[in-house]
């Protein structure tokens, strides 16, 4: 079974940054696509940004040119830099992984609170 450890929320003031961490652990399989979503009280959990094998990375339009996602496959780690953070930013982000490009099988992270507030 697969694990994702997420590392590297927390408080921030607007306009500063933070850098969240995702490792998968308990596999040496690449994963085909690991991934960052982000939810707030009362609405669905959304995309921010997902990078997969073999395709260019995808930041959704909210926050592109602020947040930029890689990874490490030799680490089998996802990361988020997150830059000029806003209030609106405010959420528990989650990391996902599937380890095929196709099928339901997915893997999340227990999620980490990111605060942006002054």
């Amino acid at each position: 079974q697969v694990r994702l450890v997420e590392s590297g929320g927390g408080l921030v003031q607007p306009g500063g940054s933070l850098r969240l961490s995702c490792e998968a652990s308990e596999t040496k399989r690449r994963l085909y696509a690991m991934g960052w979503f982000r939810q707030t009280p009362g609405k669905q959990r959304e995309l921010v940004a997902t990078a997969p094998d073999d395709l260019n990375p995808i930041v959704v339009d909210s926050v592109k040119g602020r947040f930029t996602i890689s990874r490490d496959n030799a680490k089998n780690t996802v990361y988020l830099q997150m830059d000029n953070l806003k209030p609106e930013d405010t959420a528990v982000y989650y990391c996902k992984a599937r380890p095929y490009a196709v099928g339901p099988v997915a893997y999340w992270g227990q999620g980490t609170q990111v605060t942006v507030s002054s």
